[in-house]
């Protein structure tokens, strides 16, 4: 027998959850007088698996920069945090099972009620899969027992099995200690308004027992400067990343499929060795849903039968999954975004942020994605009375990713994530956005193979030796082998080539034999 370690999806489930709070801004800060950009990181503290359901809780952190009403027109920044708990049906889901749970924002709202109140409402999709983990189990030879007498003639048929095994399943993270000195032309910093964190061109490379993970992170800051008039500067840095992950039983042979979130990105301005703030201390956490794969084939028994005994064969049904397609992937994604009449004109671009949304994907010809990148775009206006303002827009894209022999029986994940990201004045009342986004896609097909497990002898009965004729001439049929003739008839491959002068056991449609029965009495029923 041979054991193959398996992984499927076995349960999937998801849900939506509104979020919905009334945000007082506190007696420290001025009055609100426009709400210029807001952003949201959702954070899982715990999940629960129990019988048939899933429990997560965990909370929304929600930023605001906003304009006061004050003569001046300052920025200011508000924080606060959206708890949540919630319980969805999973059918079939044990206490303890492991779930892969994954959340998109899909929409975050947060108007003005008044000067002194925020309404923020937020729109969260979870979706959760359970990965079933199974032995498949098959027999791949016969061996008869040593002290079994006269070993059987056993004509054995075998088939050719390629299969996906599952190697490596774990999770782990890449704590990230990065610092930043300040530009020698920018001011010291006061107070940080605004910060864009995100980590792009993502890079796993597979070694013995290790991961070598490599990307960028994209640094934006906005923040009042110790200056005589406080005035508002920002900075963009790209820093490279490269950490190492032990990670036992990884190879530079397996296949991955690995999951990678940027899950905190924490932002302190520090003090340099001159006492001045000028040194950005960023801490954050890479959370690595990590699954690695074996591709490998056997040969597996699909049938045995022998001229003198009769044989039968306790099979099973088993899953087994085959490697479609695991590849890399960019697109473009290009367009104009035009303000509309209710906002000023664009004087300088400071900082465009954007996220990937993947809408659809159906199989033709490949993987067709269609989706969308929503950027929003931060700008000095060339009002005075509103000094900064943004400009939100939504980048349609579609593509077609390569993926031969996919199908509808194909299962797959695909994750995108945006590697570059530009915006570029066409004039005062347009921007151009460009992006390269890259796509992750992992397909495998799902099929039933059967396995033998057991095989049980017992003597033919006098019927079934009366059902074979003692001589008869056969003419071989379209895709007919002489094992599948000897089996019908109680004969061995061998014998029936010896009889009929075969130099081999190679025979096509047309071709005549001679077929003699050919039992050993001892061996069967009296």
């Amino acid at each position: 027998m041979k054991n193959i370690h398996m992984c499927s999806q076995a349960k999937h489930a998801g849900t939506q959850i509104t979020l919905d709070e009334d945000l007082n801004v506190p007696d420290v800060r001025p009055d609100v007088e426009m709400i210029i950009q807001s952003r949201e990181r959702v954070t899982l503290e715990h999940m629960r698996a129990e019988t048939g359901k899933l429990s997560l809780d965990g909370f929304m952190e929600v930023s605001i920069l906003y304009m006061d009403d004050a003569k001046e027109r300052r920025i200011h920044r508000l924080d606060t945090k959206l708890p949540f708990e919630e319980t969805f049906v999973i059918e079939g889901l044990e206490p303890g099972e492991s779930v892969r749970v994954r959340h998109v924002t899909e929409d975050l709202n947060v108007s003005l009620i008044n000067s002194r109140k925020l309404a923020v409402r937020a729109l969260v999709s979870f979706e959760a899969t359970v990965d079933a983990i199974y032995d498949l189990s098959a027999a791949v030879e016969v061996r008869q027992e040593e002290n079994a007498g006269t070993p059987l003639p056993l004509c054995e048929k075998k088939q050719r099995l390629e299969f996906l095994q599952l190697e490596v399943q774990n999770k782990d993270i890449l704590r990230l200690k990065e610092e930043v000195q300040m530009p020698s032309n920018k001011p010291d910093i006061r107070e940080i308004l605004w910060e864009n964190i995100q980590f792009r061109g993502c890079r796993i490379r597979l070694d013995a027992d290790k991961l070598n993970v490599q990307g960028s992170l994209f640094l934006f800051v906005l923040y009042r400067a110790e200056d005589e008039k406080e005035s508002l500067q920002w900075i963009e840095q790209t820093i490279p990343v490269e950490g190492e992950l032990s990670c036992a039983g990884a190879a530079p042979t397996l296949v991955s499929d690995i999951e990678v979130t940027l899950a905190t990105a924490d932002l302190t301005a520090r003090e340099d060795i001159d006492g001045e703030l000028r040194t950005l201390r960023l801490e954050g956490v890479l959370e690595l849903n990590i699954r690695l794969y074996g591709t490998d084939t056997a040969e597996i028994l699909s049938d045995v039968y022998s001229p003198e005994k009769n044989l039968e064969l306790v099979t099973d049904e088993e899953t087994c999954e085959t490697l479609v397609v695991r590849n890399e992937s960019k697109c473009k994604a290009q367009g104009k975004i035009r303000i509309q009449s209710a906002k000023p004109r664009i004087l300088q671009i400071c900082h465009c942020s954007g996220t990937v949304r993947i809408d659809q994907t159906e199989i033709a010809g490949g993987i067709r994605i269609e989706g969308a990148l929503p950027v929003s775009i931060l700008y000095i206006s060339a009002d005075d009375t509103m000094p900064f303002a943004v400009l939100e827009g939504v980048i349609p894209f579609t593509y077609v990713a390569e993926a031969q022999d996919i199908d509808k029986s194909c299962r797959y994940t695909l994750t995108a994530n945006l590697d570059q990201l530009s915006a570029v004045m066409s004039d005062s009342e347009e921007i151009e956005v460009r992006a390269t986004i890259g796509l992750n896609l992992f397909a495998v097909r799902s099929g039933t193979v059967r396995c033998i497990q057991e095989i049980r002898e017992t003597d033919y009965t006098p019927e079934q030796l009366e059902a074979v004729p003692g001589l008869t001439g056969y003419i071989v049929k379209e895709g007919e082998t002489l094992w599948d003739i000897g089996k019908e008839y109680l004969q061995t491959p061998q014998q029936i080539a010896e009889m009929n002068g075969l130099s081999s056991e190679q025979v096509k449609r047309g071709d005549c034999l001679i077929l003699m029965k050919n039992i050993n009495p001892a061996r069967t029923a009296v």
